[in-house]
């Protein structure tokens, strides 16, 4: 071989290896742009969570960068209409219900990825202005149709477990207005425009500057499950799924317990 020829074969060589090298690397930069790139879940979630799951959110997106956590909170009843009805709105990736019932929903039209897990539990409590001006005792003021009386709609959880309460207790409630939404209830007790209504335990401790508690005895109260699940539409389930973790985690349930949510056990 001549010293030419043999320049020659070492050149492509050489080059032979830059550019598989700069193949190499144009693929690590592509893996790293992916991994880096920016992602969005939607979780559709109970409207007495909106407190706690907001601050759980914001804490998953400090672990998960490039992850950012857009919720949707309402009616658990009204939340999963909107899912496995095929809404343009229902485009969710996690489902977080204030009760089995309206999970239940999601499973029987097969629109959950993940098996239900229960997260947090919830008791009923009356709510009523801040001072209590009408002066409210319990539960069997519902029952006085001179108060202006307050719950959540039958098919709404809080209005269910409400009902239940007040079943528990014997009571036939005199009802002035049920309401879409637990929160809903919470503001309209807050300005006095309601004397009480039932609300959960946690809404109450979200709003203690306009509204006290009146505690439901054990014997007529009743626990409200929560149950989450990844939604099978998803486009994120991976992003979902580690959400649903975040929530079932030391730190998810430490959130929860802050904002007053029960122990599943």
């Amino acid at each position: 071989m001549t010293r030419r020829h043999s320049v020659w074969s070492g050149l492509a060589v050489s080059g032979a290896f830059l550019i598989a090298a700069c193949a190499s690397d144009a693929s690590r930069s592509e893996d790293a742009s992916a991994a880096a790139a920016p992602e969005t879940i939607t979780v559709f979630a109970a409207a007495s969570l909106t407190d706690a799951f907001t601050q759980i959110g914001e804490d998953f997106e400090a672990v998960n960068e490039g992850v950012t956590v857009e919720f949707n909170f309402g009616a658990s009843s009204d939340l999963v209409d909107s899912i496995t009805g095929g809404d343009a709105l229902g485009v969710a990736d996690v489902f977080a219900s204030a009760d089995e019932a309206n999970m239940d929903k999601l499973v029987d039209a097969d629109d959950n990825e993940s098996d239900p897990e229960t997260f947090a539990r919830n008791q009923a409590q009356i709510a009523v202005p801040a001072g209590n001006p009408a002066g409210i005792e319990g539960l069997d003021d519902f029952a006085d149709d001179s108060r202006f009386i307050g719950l959540c709609a039958e098919d709404v959880p809080c209005g269910t477990y409400a009902r239940e309460v007040l079943a528990n207790a014997g009571v036939e409630p005199s009802i002035d207005t049920a309401e879409a939404k637990v929160t809903d209830v919470v503001a309209k007790v807050a300005s006095g425009d309601l004397d009480a209504g039932i609300v959960y335990v946690t809404d109450v401790l979200a709003n203690d500057d306009e509204v006290d508690g009146i505690e439901i005895a054990d014997e007529f109260n009743v626990d409200a499950i929560y149950p989450i699940a990844t939604v099978v539409e998803s486009g994120a389930s991976h992003t979902g799924t580690a959400f649903v973790d975040f929530v079932l985690s030391d730190a998810g349930q430490q959130v929860l317990r802050d904002f007053g949510f029960l122990a599943v056990s």
